[in-house]
C-alpha cells in the first residue's frame, strides 16, 4: 500500500525520463503562474477601461489642434457638427486620427506592463502567459489564423453584405492611411488586443468564474467593445465573435498566450496585404469588376485590427 503522506503530484511521471518530467512539470509550473496571476479583476478592469478610453481620446487629442489651424474653433456656432464633417471629409484630419492610434496602442502596453509586473517588481513574461506549449504547435495558430480568415470573410459576406462603414471611407480616402491602418494591423493591434483581452483579463475571470465563465465574458467583452464601431454590419459583429471565441478557447487549453498572438497576427496580415495590393490591383487589371467581389468580402474584416 502506498504511504498516505507520500506526495501525490504528478504520479504519471514517475517512471519517465527525467528530463522529459523536468521539462513537462516545467510547462505545468508556467501554466500555473500564468492562470493565477498577482492582479485581480478591478485592475484587469481598469486597464481594459483605460484602453477603451485611450482609443476614443487620443484621436481628439490630435485632431482638435489641426482643426482650430483651420478655424474650427470650440465655442463657435455647430461647433460638433462641423467638428465631425471635417474629421471624416479632410484626408489630413482623417490619417491624424489614425496615427493617434499608434500612441494609444503603446501607453495601453505600458498599463498592462504596469499591472502585471507591479512597476517592473515581478517578472512580465511568467506571468503574461508569454511562450510556446509543448502540446500546441507552431503551424497550427498559423493554420488557425488563416482558417479563421476564411471563414470570416464567408460569415461577413453573407450576414453583411455590402453595408458601407467608416472604415471603409477611412481606408479610402489616403495611401497613406491604407499604410498606416496596415501597420497597425500587424504591428500593434494583435499584441494589444491579445494582451488585454486573453491576457490580463482572461486570467483573474478564470479564477473568478472558471473557463466556461471566462471565455463568455472574454467574448462579451471584446464582441460588445466592437459594436458600436461596426453596427448595422452584422456579419462582421458575428466574425468578430468567432475570432474571439477560437483565440480565448486556445488560451484556455494551450495556457499561453503567444499562440493567440500569431493567430491574430496571421489573420490580420492577411487582411494588411490585401490592403497593400488591393490599389495595384485596381490600376493593372483591364476592369475593377474582376476584383470587386473579393475586396467586398474581405474589406469589412479590416475592422478587426481596432
Amino acid at each position: 500500500m502506498s504511504n498516505p503522506n507520500e506526495p501525490t503530484t504528478f504520479p504519471i511521471l514517475k517512471d519517465r525520463d527525467p528530463i522529459y518530467q523536468a521539462d513537462l512539470l516545467g510547462q505545468v509550473e508556467y501554466q500555473a503562474i500564468a492562470d493565477n496571476p498577482r492582479w485581480g479583476l478591478g485592475g484587469a478592469l481598469f486597464v481594459w477601461f483605460a484602453s477603451v478610453a485611450l482609443i476614443v481620446v487620443m484621436p481628439l487629442m490630435f485632431l482638435l489642434p489641426y482643426a482650430a489651424r483651420h478655424g474650427l474653433h470650440m465655442g463657435t456656432p455647430d461647433y460638433a457638427r462641423n467638428l465631425v464633417e471635417f474629421a471624416v471629409s479632410d484626408k489630413t484630419a482623417v490619417l491624424l486620427q489614425v496615427v493617434s492610434l499608434f500612441p494609444s496602442h503603446l501607453l495601453t502596453l505600458l498599463l498592462v506592463w504596469i499591472l502585471v509586473t507591479r512597476f517592473g517588481k515581478k517578472s512580465f513574461w511568467s506571468a503574461i502567459g508569454w511562450g510556446w506549449p509543448s502540446h500546441f504547435r507552431w503551424w497550427l495558430s498559423v493554420l488557425l489564423g488563416m482558417v479563421l480568415f476564411v471563414l470570416g470573410s464567408v460569415i461577413a459576406r453573407l450576414l453583411g453584405g455590402d453595408k458601407p462603414t467608416q472604415l471603409e471611407q477611412i481606408i479610402n480616402s489616403s495611401l497613406a492611411a491604407r499604410y498606416a491602418i496596415s501597420l497597425l494591423a500587424v504591428g500593434t493591434a494583435p499584441f494589444v488586443e491579445e494582451f488585454i483581452y486573453r491576457g490580463v483579463l482572461f486570467a483573474p475571470i478564470q479564477r473568478l468564474a472558471g473557463v466556461r465563465g471566462a471565455v463568455i465574458i472574454v467574448l462579451a467583452l471584446f464582441t460588445i467593445i466592437h459594436v458600436p464601431q461596426y453596427w448595422p454590419n452584422v456579419g462582421v459583429i458575428a466574425a468578430v465573435a468567432l475570432l474571439s471565441i477560437v483565440l480565448t478557447l486556445v488560451r484556455a487549453y494551450s495556457g499561453r498566450l503567444l499562440p493567440c498572438i500569431v493567430i491574430h497576427l496571421v489573420f490580420n496580415g492577411i487582411q494588411a496585404v490585401i490592403l497593400m495590393l488591393e490599389p495595384y490591383a485596381h490600376r493593372y487589371l483591364p476592369t475593377t469588376e474582376q476584383t470587386a467581389p473579393t475586396v467586398t468580402i474581405l474589406l469589412p474584416l479590416i475592422r478587426f485590427i481596432f
